[in-house]
């Protein structure tokens, strides 16, 4: 489950009590059931595990647990992943997407949110004006342009079974995993949990006490949204959103990478008095084979519905900091492969690129998958119980 997906189910179960909410995940490479573990004693949360690729798990849920609304987070969503496994987000994030459209054309859901990205529009250019939801799509990378092809399934279900749709596209979310009358009784929210956005990313790295990998000369900037405030835009869409429309969920926060990479340094108390100080540690690797210099989106659309963000970035990225550090190295088990420059998925199994390169082409020949609960869940969650720590 995406960060904004685990706060947004937390945010459901306990806010609305009368809302029934399952959690539908595959568990894959980098997931883990400690972003809900806290709601398991809820009466009005289930969790339920299955594979959005496959029609049979997505139409046992829906019957099951009778759902009429679907908020649709997953994706496989890292841009280096991407390049070096582009099938599999054809697959996840095209086919799959079309799985849960017919599924729930075939079950008559009363409301299907569709969560996009912002990278859909592909490139703005520095002066530009701010892309309004009628802007043309023009993705750039495998998975941009699988989340825009799934756009366009998604566009042909609301026109051909007038499905009731609603897309949402945003900007980049980070934070910690902490907590933050509608007719919709039945939720059913689907995601992959992850953890390769490129802040957890570098906290981590630091923590090791090892360098931040910056993709080229790190000029390129993205706008961040706190994982707190687009639950109060998700919230705000499903109570207030139209049918059939789209919705940026926009911020004004626009941070380079080299900017993030010092406010982290900063944050960490590295001096950096002279560059030889700085290259110690930061390294600029190869860049990827086409990085979009930035995303910039307009809001005014959501905002007219009532919602802006609220947390301020650098408040944010205290928080989100001081969470990392604490719990972020034993959250997911060993990330080591993950924070590498371009990782590669193959099954449930996360390679270095070197180490893919060595792999048997057959995917018959590639090593089991691995359990997505495994012991070093259940570490993370005590260790987080015993420090007092908010999940």
């Amino acid at each position: 489950m995406r960060r904004s997906a685990c706060w947004f189910v937390r945010h459901l179960v306990l806010t609305y009590p009368h809302y029934n909410v399952i959690s539908f995940d595959k568990l894959d490479y980098c997931a883990t059931l400690n972003n809900t573990r806290i709601l398991d004693d809820r009466p009005n949360f289930a969790f339920e595990h299955g594979d959005i690729t496959s029609p049979s798990d997505v139409k046992r849920v829906l019957r099951k647990h009778q759902i009429d609304t679907i908020f649709h987070f997953a994706a496989q969503s890292h841009v280096d992943l991407s390049f070096g496994n582009s099938y599999q987000f054809t697959s996840t994030n095209v086919y799959g997407t079309h799985v849960l459209l017919e599924r729930a054309r075939q079950h008559s859901v009363n409301r299907f949110i569709h969560i996009s990205t912002d990278e859909v529009y592909g490139d703005v250019p520095i002066g530009a004006a701010d892309l309004s939801e009628a802007s043309i799509l023009a993705p750039t990378n495998p998975y941009s342009a699988s989340k825009a092809a799934a756009e366009m399934m998604v566009s042909a279900y609301r026109s051909s079974f007038k499905l009731p749709l609603i897309t949402v596209r945003a900007n980049n979310v980070y934070g910690p995993h902490q907590f933050p009358e509608s007719k919709y009784k039945h939720f059913m929210l689907v995601a992959l949990l992850t953890c390769t956005e490129i802040i957890p990313k570098f906290v981590m790295l630091l923590q090791r006490k090892q360098k931040l990998l910056v993709h080229g000369d790190g000029s390129p900037t993205r706008r961040y949204l706190y994982a707190g405030d687009i639950v109060d835009a998700l919230d705000t869409i499903l109570h207030k959103g139209v049918i059939g429309q789209v919705y940026n969920i926009a911020s004004k926060d626009e941070i380079s990478n080299t900017n993030i990479c010092h406010r982290l340094l900063d944050m960490f108390g590295i001096p950096r008095q002279s560059l030889a100080e700085l290259e110690k540690w930061v390294e600029h690797t190869p860049d990827r084979p086409f990085n979009d210099q930035r995303y910039a989106t307009d809001g005014s659309k959501l905002a007219a519905l009532g919602w802006e963000p609220k947390m301020d970035f650098d408040q944010g990225l205290r928080i989100t900091v001081d969470w990392y550090r604490r719990f972020g190295e034993v959250w997911w088990g060993d990330i080591s492969r993950v924070l590498t420059s371009f990782p590669v998925v193959a099954g449930n199994e996360i390679w270095t690129m070197e180490e893919h390169d060595e792999l048997p082409s057959s995917d018959e020949e590639l090593a089991p998958a691995t359990d997505g609960d495994s012991t070093w869940t259940k570490t993370a969650w005590n260790r987080l119980q015993a420090s007092g720590g908010t999940v």
